[in-house]
């Protein structure tokens, strides 16, 4: 199939990690998405309430194939379960799969075609529509001088433990971030109360880095703060790469984590220096506002 008339065609020789970077922001079964296509490669944006915003950003270094002829930016959604879905029946353990990704079809779809089995050929379109909303655009700024972030190392064992655990309470979850002494405190105080304490220099095999000026404390809706973590994909988690946690200005918390797109036949020991190429890494941020900023929302 000519690519003409298309504005992107690209292939991908690792399906799975493309699976598992799309599976970390599907925290719902029923979850649309939207898709931006650019020279530099695919964003794709899912949004709750408009409280919560997660974007996996698949730069086009993760491709071996990249041909983009659009003008502007082309934007649509799709439902992310059937992407994911698809994808997932072009993923062969233990072997390499290459995948042609390619729109829009003669009906706007979203075209899925393997193209390096001998064998047969795997072809799946994804009816797509206009997006109904604009998503919004999360302006995160530092809150002061010096921003507040801090990274989390053993994403299993720390973060992603520590906000399972905080579901208890059954309220909303206080993070407070302060320089003296350095620390990061979980808190949830509604049928019971538990806290949990990351202190900077005793815990530094989890906390790798961390920066603050001042204290700055800010509560989050459970549900969208363990969306940021719940659905990383058990691989993922054993890769280990860590997740950075920031608060900026109005206590908008952005999450990033780090997923791996490399081919696994190319994948080096994790002890090895440069183990990996940083052009083959998924980059995912989650964006969630404060509760404060619901109940401005409310009121309006």
């Amino acid at each position: 199939m000519s690519s003409q008339g298309s504005d992107l065609v690209c292939q991908i020789d690792n399906v799975q990690g493309m699976v598992d970077a799309l599976t970390a922001v599907r925290w719902k079964r029923q979850q649309d998405a939207v898709l931006e296509l650019s020279e530099h490669g695919i964003v794709l944006i899912v949004e709750e309430s408009r409280c919560l915003q997660a974007k996996v950003y698949l730069q086009r270094e993760l491709f071996i194939q990249y041909e983009f002829s659009a003008r502007g930016r082309p934007r649509f959604g799709l439902s992310l379960g059937l992407f994911v879905d698809c994808l997932n029946t072009f993923s062969v353990p233990g072997r390499s799969n290459i995948v042609e990704i390619r729109y829009p079809g003669p009906d706007m779809q979203l075209l899925l075609k393997s193209v390096d089995s001998m064998d047969a050929c795997i072809y799946a379109e994804i009816r797509t529509r206009i997006p109904e909303t604009i998503s919004l655009d999360y302006y995160f700024e530092p809150a002061g001088s010096t921003p507040l972030s801090f990274t989390v190392k053993v994403l299993s064992a720390a973060l992603k433990e520590a906000i399972d655990d905080l579901e208890w309470p059954g309220s909303g979850i206080q993070i407070t971030v302060e320089p003296v002494p350095p620390s990061v405190t979980f808190r949830g105080d509604g049928h019971g109360d538990l806290q949990i304490d990351f202190m900077y220099y005793v815990n530094t095999d989890l906390l790798i880095a961390f920066q603050c000026d001042r204290k700055v404390s800010h509560r989050y809706k459970y549900k969208f703060l363990r969306a940021t973590t719940s659905n990383i994909p058990s691989s993922v988690i054993r890769d280990n790469r860590g997740s950075k946690l920031s608060i900026g200005r109005g206590g908008i918390l952005k999450v990033q984590h780090l997923v791996s797109v490399a081919r696994s036949s190319s994948i080096q020991h994790i002890d090895s220096p440069g183990y990996q190429q940083p052009s083959r890494i998924a980059y995912i941020e989650f964006f969630v506002k404060p509760e404060e900023y619901e109940g401005i929302q409310n009121d309006s």
